[in-house]
């Protein structure tokens, strides 16, 4: 550092190693004197002793460290000022204690920069404007071009004291690389266990090539280009009355009906009567074409053949009905005795369920005489039918179709189904059909007539049981009819039509159209708990 005016002219001592220069008269004194007031006196070199290492280095280490303070913190020997020469100036003298070269620490943080570098913590580098111009603001002057004697250089800070270590990468060791029975076994098994291994997997390949190929030669002789099968006769027999039998021989004499009127339209069954093309079927299935003059009815034969059909006559009250194809030579059903069927009897069903033509169901006889009261299609029809009750399939299309027993004889027409909710169901095994008697009957009086007039009672009824029996309850009777010609009164009760027991009203009304209209019968009556018998012309 420079010395201000205060100093120019003061006399100065020659510094000396010692506790002097660094005591408290050099460095705190004379300091303070120099900078504070411009002038005073220098304190003798023994009080700057004394005192610079009684109070100066007492406080924090006392006298006995001293000297290791002075070897790291004091004036070098031979420099005057504070900071040592630069590069060609007067070698300093070594400290006592000390060696040449400072301690690193101390050289990294406060050191001049190596020489060469023209690294200045002080000043910048600046490009010289003009090559004639000094190289250094004070060139010139020794003192002041060294910036790390001017006191007036403006600071600037630089890089760090001590450089920052480049990052460094690590390399993961590599360690020795694994044999194929090192990776495979673990080092367990011996080279000679590996060998034995070896020849064993051979044996048992070459092994499976000779099955390989044992058996590929074998499947080449099960193949025979010039064999030929030896013809054989028919496996099964259909004899007479067999289900097969029946039904090749009755399918041609069923037929399916297709109605359309307008957007309307159903199918149903039917079966052929006579030569002459009358069919009988359900009334149900051809009353729109009764009923509406836009209905066209056709008939659809076994054979594919079809042929348009008309309405020849009705009876709603038990859904019988005929119609008539102008075809010759029709193939005819053969009717049977209805009368003559038992309960657990073979019968099948064969119609159109569903529009499939030609479908044949088996089953038998559940029931005969079973009163089924059906779907009036008028208010004025209450049909009612003494039916045969059978588990074959009836679904419905085989309305109107044949039940043959197992002589293919036709004993029902196929009429309606038992479901368990409402609307069209599929069949649970319960069907029913009209009895071939009573359709023959109504069939050939439709055919005669047009029509068929039923025996009435004149007489409403509706089922009771007193626990013990049932009947059929009188609710009114009709003046002028057979009941109220007998003497039936209203509240009766009837248990018996002649030799048949009457258990409910629809009954009472298949009993007594069982019988033809001028007939006699005798009722078997209840009237106020006395039995009575009365004598009917209907």
């Amino acid at each position: 550092m420079t010395r201000d005016a205060g100093d120019a002219d003061a006399p100065r001592d020659e510094p000396t190693p010692g506790h002097a220069t660094n005591g408290h008269a050099t460095n705190g004194h004379d300091a303070r004197a120099t900078n504070g007031h411009g002038s005073g006196q220098r304190h003798d070199n023994g009080h700057d002793n004394g005192h610079a290492n009684g109070h100066g280095n007492g406080h924090p280490n006392g006298h006995g460290g001293e000297h290791e303070l002075a070897a790291v913190f004091g004036r070098p020997s031979g420099v005057q000022g504070a900071f040592g020469g630069r590069a060609g100036d007067t070698v300093r003298t070594s400290r006592p204690g000390c060696g040449d070269t400072p301690a690193p620490a101390l050289a990294a943080a406060f050191g001049r920069p190596p020489a060469g570098t023209g690294t200045s913590l002080q000043r910048p580098d600046r490009p010289a404007v003009d090559d004639d111009a000094p190289a250094d603001s004070w060139a010139g002057d020794g003192a002041t071009a060294d910036p790390w004697r001017d006191p007036d250089a403006g600071a600037e800070l630089g890089g760090p004291a001590l450089g920052e270590s480049a990052p460094r990468t690590s390399t993961p060791p590599v360690g020795p690389r694994l044999s194929a029975r090192e990776l495979l076994l673990g080092r367990r098994v011996q080279p000679t266990a590996l060998a034995l291994l070896a020849v064993v997997a051979l044996v048992l390949g070459g092994v499976g090539g000779v099955v390989g190929w044992a058996v590929a030669g074998g499947a080449d002789s099960l193949v025979d280009p010039g064999a030929t099968l030896t013809p054989v006769a028919a496996g099964r027999e259909r004899p007479p009355g067999s289900v097969a039998d029946i039904a090749g021989r009755v399918t041609p004499a069923v037929v399916s009906l297709e109605l359309q009127a307008g957007t309307s339209g159903g199918t149903g069954s039917g079966v052929v009567l006579s030569p002459d093309g009358y069919i009988v079927t359900n009334n149900h299935v051809v009353e729109l074409a009764a009923t509406d003059p836009r209905a066209t009815l056709e008939a659809v034969f076994a054979s594919g053949l079809r042929a348009p059909a008309r309405v020849v006559g009705r009876d709603p009250q038990t859904d019988v009905a005929v119609v008539k194809v102008d075809l010759a030579n029709p193939v005819v059903a053969q009717l049977g005795r209805s009368s003559d069927l038992r309960a657990g009897d073979g019968v099948i069903a064969i119609g159109s369920p569903l529009g499939l033509a030609g479908t044949v169901t088996e089953g038998i006889v559940s029931s005969i005489d079973r009163p089924v009261r059906l779907d009036a299609e008028s208010a004025e029809a209450n049909p009612v039918i003494d039916a045969i009750q059978t588990d074959a399939a009836i679904n419905p299309g085989n309305s109107g179709g044949a039940l043959v027993d197992t002589t293919g004889a036709v004993v029902g027409i196929n009429t309606a189904i038992r479901t368990l909710g409402g609307g069209e169901g599929g069949s649970i095994g319960l069907g029913f059909a009209i009895p071939i008697d009573d359709v023959r009957v109504i069939a050939e009086s439709i055919i005669r007539t047009g029509g068929y007039t039923h025996s009435d009672l004149g007489v409403n009824a509706k089922s009771v049981t007193d626990g013990n029996a049932d009947g059929a309850q009188v609710l009114n009777v009709r003046q002028g009819g057979p009941a109220s010609n007998a003497g039936l009164l209203e509240g009766d009760v009837v248990l018996r039509v002649d030799d048949r027991a009457i258990a409910s009203a629809d009954e009472l009304v298949v009993a007594v159209r069982d019988h033809l209209p001028g007939s006699v019968i005798t009722l078997g009556v209840v009237r106020q708990g006395r039995p009575l018998t009365l004598q009917v012309t209907l």
